[in-house]
C-alpha cells in the first residue's frame, strides 16, 4: 500500500501554516521485502498476482490469467491493482501488458486513494506515466489528500514529469484541497529551476491558499534565495498579507529567513524595505526603465572613456604623475561601472557578464585606426622605399577584423529553432519518449526543444546553439555553427593587422625620431634612446604596445583554434568531451532506431538515460580568484590543456571510443573552410559539411554512422549530397 509520510515540521509561532499536513514529499511507505520484490512464495495466488506486477513477469501474469479466476481488474481490500504495483515500480512492459487486458487505468486504491497514474508520478517515472496518460489517465484525479497528479510531480521537482504533465492540458494553477498550486509548492520545497517552468508557462504569482499565502510566502518559509529572486523577478507583490496581515518581510523575520529575503531584494534592485532603488545620478531614472538595455550599452561604451583617458593621461604626463594619476582614473571609472552594476539586471552583476571586455577590444580597435590614419599614415605613405604597401594591407586587414568582429557580435550563432506552440512541442516529447529519449541529453527544458547532437544550452543567450564552440566575452556572443568561421577569420586578420602596424610604427619612428631635437634625449629615469622614442610621440608608442599586447590571448586562441579544427572538435567538446549519448553503436543501427525491440526491456534509468554529460546545461560554477577569472577569460586554461594533450578530447575519451565527427586532419580542415556557405553574406541556420557531406546541426539528433544507415535525410539533419563540390 501507498501512504503519504508526514514529514513536514511545524514552522515557528506566527509563521503559515504548514502544506497539508499527511505529507509534503508523497514519498510511498512500502515494506522493504514488498518492494524488493520479495514475497515468500507461499502458493498464495493473490500475493503471487502483485509480485508478477512488481517484478514485471508477464509470461507468469498471463498463464495466471490462463489458469485461474484472476485477471488485471483484480482489486485486494484495499483497492490497490496490479497496475498499481506495476506503475510504482515502471515496469513499463507489465503495464502495457495489464493495460491491454483491460486494467481499470483510473482506478483508487491504497490508504492514500491514489490512481496508478499517481504511484508512478510519484516516483518520476515518466515513461510509465506518459504511458497511462496515452491510455486515458486522468491527471487531474486527486487523492485522499486532494493532490492531483501534477501536484505530486512537483514534491521529487522533477522538471521533466512536470513539463510532460503541463503539455497534458493540465491548468498550470491548478490547486490542491488547500488552495496551494505547483508554484507554491514549489518555492516552498525550494525548487528555483520548477519555479522557473511554472512562471514561463504562465503561473500566476499573485494567486493565494485559503489563507492568504502567496508563491512568495511559501519561498521564505524555505529560505530558497533563488525561489524568491525568481518570483521578485516575474512581478511578486512584495507587500503582499495573509488573511492574519503578514507580508514576506514578517513571514522571512519569523522564519529566520530574512538574509535569503534581504540578498534577493538586493539582487532586483530593492532595498530593505522592498522599495524599489531609484539610482541619484543622471540616468538613473532612464535605467530603471530598461535596466537591461541601459547596462549593455553603458558598459559598451565606458571602456572607450577608460582606455583614451589613461592612454592620454600615461601619454602627456611624466612617468612619476602619470602612472600613479592615470592608475587613479582607471579606478575611478572602475568604481562607478561598480555602482552601476548594483542596478544592473541579476544575470550581469559582474562585469565579465557585460560588454566590458567588448567594449574594451572595440575601443583599442577603434583608437588604433584612428592613430593609424591621423599620424603613421601619412607619414610612412609616400616614402619611396614601397611602404605604402604595408599601409594597404593593414587597412585591408584592419577592415576585415573589424567586419568579422562586428559580425561575431550582432549574427545569430546558430540558435537552434524553438518549437512554434505547445502542440509542436507535446509532439517531441511524444516522439522522444517513444525512443526512450526524454531526457536532459536531449531535451531542453529552458527552451522546450530536443537538443541536437554537439548543441548546448547557454545560459548568457538564454538558447540553445547549434554545434556550439564556447560563450566569447570578447564578442558577448556564443560562437556557434554560424559564425565560427567568421570568428577563426577575426582572430587570423586581428594577428595580421597587429603585425602590420607595429612595422609601420616601426617605419613611423625610424623617420621620425632623427628629426627631434637632441633636448628629446633627457628625461627623468629613462635611458636617452627609450626617452627620444618616447618624447617623440608618446601615445603613438602606448597604442601599439597596448595593441601588441593583445596578441597574447589572440595566439592562443588560435592555437587552440587550429587544433580544434583539424580535430573536428568544439571548444566544449575539447574541455568536457564528445557527447555520445545520443550515438547508437553501428551494429545496433541496423535493428533499432532507439527503442527497444523486446517488449518486456525497461525504460533507461535517469542515470544511465541522461549522464553527467548529456546535453550540458553549463559548465558548472567556477570558483577562484581574480587571477583565475582573469586566465580563464584569456582562454589561458584551454591553451594550457590543449598544448599538453591534457583536455578531454585526449584523455577522457581517447581509449573508449573515436571521435564519430573527425574525418581525418585534412578532411577535417576542408570541412570547415570550404564550406559553401557564404563569408561575406547570410548563411542558412545550422547548415555546414560533415564528411564533404551537407548536414544541419539544428537537426542532426542521430550520430553520423546511424545517419548513414537509416537514411533520415534533412527532416532529422541526415546527410545530403552536395553535387560538384570539390571538397
Amino acid at each position: 500500500m501507498v501512504q503519504h509520510e508526514s514529514s513536514a515540521t511545524q514552522p515557528a509561532s506566527g509563521a503559515p501554516a504548514q502544506p497539508p499536513s499527511k505529507s509534503e514529499t508523497a514519498t510511498p511507505k512500502l515494506n522493504n521485502e514488498v518492494e524488493l520484490g520479495s514475497l515468500p512464495g507461499d502458493g498464495n495466488q493473490k500475493e503471487d498476482i502483485m509480485q508478477m506486477a512488481r517484478t514485471g513477469d508477464i509470461a507468469g501474469m498471463e498463464k495466471l490469467f490462463e489458469s485461474s479466476d484472476y485477471d488485471a481488474t483484480y482489486t485486494d481490500d484495499e483497492g490497490i491493482t496490479p497496475l498499481h504495483w506495476a506503475a510504482i515500480n515502471n515496469q513499463y512492459a507489465m503495464c502495457k501488458f495489464l493495460i491491454d487486458k483491460g486494467a481499470e487505468i483510473n482506478k483508487k486504491g491504497g490508504e492514500s486513494i491514489a490512481t496508478p497514474l499517481q504511484w508512478a508520478a510519484q516516483r518520476c517515472h515518466y515513461y510509465t506515466v506518459h504511458l497511462l496518460l496515452q491510455h486515458g489517465a486522468d491527471p487531474l484525479i486527486t487523492d485522499s489528500q486532494g493532490y492531483n497528479t501534477l501536484h505530486i510531480s512537483t514534491f521529487n521537482g522533477n522538471l521533466l514529469l512536470i513539463v510532460l504533465l503541463l503539455h497534458q492540458g493540465i491548468p498550470v494553477d491548478v490547486e490542491d484541497a488547500y488552495g496551494h498550486t505547483g508554484l507554491m509548492w514549489s518555492a516552498y520545497k525550494g525548487y528555483p529551476q520548477c519555479v522557473d517552468v511554472f512562471l514561463r508557462w504562465g503561473a500566476s504569482v499573485h494567486a493565494k491558499d485559503e489563507q492568504g499565502f502567496t508563491a512568495l510566502h511559501w519561498a521564505l518559509v524555505k529560505g530558497s534565495a533563488g525561489c524568491i529572486q525568481k518570483l521578485l523577478e516575474y512581478g511578486a507583490d512584495r507587500f503582499a498579507k495573509t488573511t492574519t496581515g503578514k507580508t514576506p518581510a514578517i513571514t522571512a523575520k519569523e522564519l529566520n529567513t530574512a538574509g535569503a529575503w534581504q540578498k534577493a531584494l538586493s539582487e532586483c534592485g530593492y532595498d530593505e524595505d522592498a522599495n524599489l532603488i531609484i539610482p541619484s545620478w543622471p540616468g538613473g531614472s532612464y535605467m530603471q526603465k530598461d535596466r537591461r538595455g541601459f547596462t549593455t550599452k553603458f558598459f559598451f561604451l565606458l571602456p572607450f572613456i577608460l582606455v583614451w583617458s589613461t592612454l592620454q593621461i600615461f601619454a602627456g604626463m611624466p612617468v612619476f604623475a602619470g602612472v600613479p594619476i592615470g592608475l587613479v582614473v582607471a579606478y575611478t571609472l572602475m568604481w562607478v561601472g561598480r555602482q552601476v552594476l548594483q542596478y544592473a539586471p541579476p544575470d550581469m552583476r559582474a562585469f565579465e557578464k557585460t560588454p566590458w571586455m567588448t567594449g574594451i577590444f572595440a575601443a583599442s580597435l577603434f583608437y588604433a585606426g584612428l592613430n593609424w590614419i591621423t599620424r603613421v599614415f601619412p607619414e610612412t605613405a609616400f616614402r619611396e622605399d614601397g611602404t605604402w604597401l604595408f599601409n594597404f594591407l593593414f587597412a585591408m586587414f584592419y577592415g576585415m577584423t573589424a567586419f568579422f568582429y562586428v559580425r561575431c557580435m550582432v549574427e545569430d550563432p546558430g540558435f537552434v529553432p524553438k518549437m512554434n506552440g505547445i502542440a509542436e512541442q507535446k509532439a517531441v516529447i511524444d516522439e522522444l519518449i517513444s525512443q526512450w529519449k526524454y531526457d536532459e541529453a536531449h531535451f531542453c527544458v529552458t527552451c522546450m526543444i530536443r537538443t541536437p547532437l554537439r548543441s548546448k544550452h547557454c545560459r548568457r543567450c538564454q538558447r540553445c546553439v547549434a554545434k556550439h564552440d564556447h560563450h566569447c566575452p570578447w564578442v558577448y556572443n556564443c560562437v556557434g555553427i554560424n559564425n565560427h568561421r567568421h570568428f577563426f577569420l577575426y582572430l587570423i586578420n586581428l594577428t595580421l593587422s597587429i603585425i602590420t602596424f607595429d612595422y609601420l610604427v616601426y617605419l613611423y619612428f625610424s623617420q621620425l625620431i632623427p628629426l627631434r631635437p637632441a633636448s628629446d634625449e633627457q628625461c627623468n629615469i629613462l635611458s636617452p634612446t627609450l626617452c627620444k622614442v618616447i618624447n617623440a610621440d608618446a601615445y603613438t608608442l602606448l597604442i601599439t604596445i597596448w595593441a601588441t599586447l593583445q596578441l597574447t590571448w589572440v595566439g592562443m586562441l588560435l592555437f587552440v583554434q587550429f587544433v580544434q579544427v583539424a580535430r573536428a572538435m568544439t571548444t566544449y567538446e575539447n574541455m568536457f568531451g564528445v557527447n555520445r549519448t545520443s550515438h547508437i553503436s553501428l551494429a545496433s543501427a541496423f535493428t533499432s532506431t532507439g527503442a527497444p525491440l523486446d517488449p518486456s526491456q525497461q525504460p533507461p534509468t535517469g542515470a544511465d538515460a541522461g549522464g553527467e554529460g548529456g546535453h550540458g546545461h553549463g559548465h558548472g560554477h567556477r570558483h577562484g580568484g581574480m587571477l583565475k577569472t582573469l586566465t580563464r577569460l584569456l582562454g589561458v586554461d584551454i591553451f594550457m590543456n590543449t598544448a599538453r594533450g591534457r583536455g578531454a578530447a585526449t584523455t577522457k575519451n581517447k581509449r573508449k571510443s573515436k571521435n564519430p565527427y573527425s574525418r581525418g586532419c585534412l578532411n577535417n580542415c576542408k570541412d570547415f573552410w570550404c564550406d559553401p556557405a557564404p563569408v561575406f553574406g547570410q548563411r542558412e541556420t545550422g547548415a555546414a559539411l560533415l564528411g564533404g557531406q551537407r548536414v544541419n546541426y539544428t537537426e542532426m539528433y542521430e550520430s553520423p554512422a546511424v545517419m548513414d544507415i537509416i537514411g533520415r535525410g534533412t527532416r532529422t539533419g541526415g546527410y545530403e549530397a552536395v553535387a560538384g563540390d570539390e571538397v
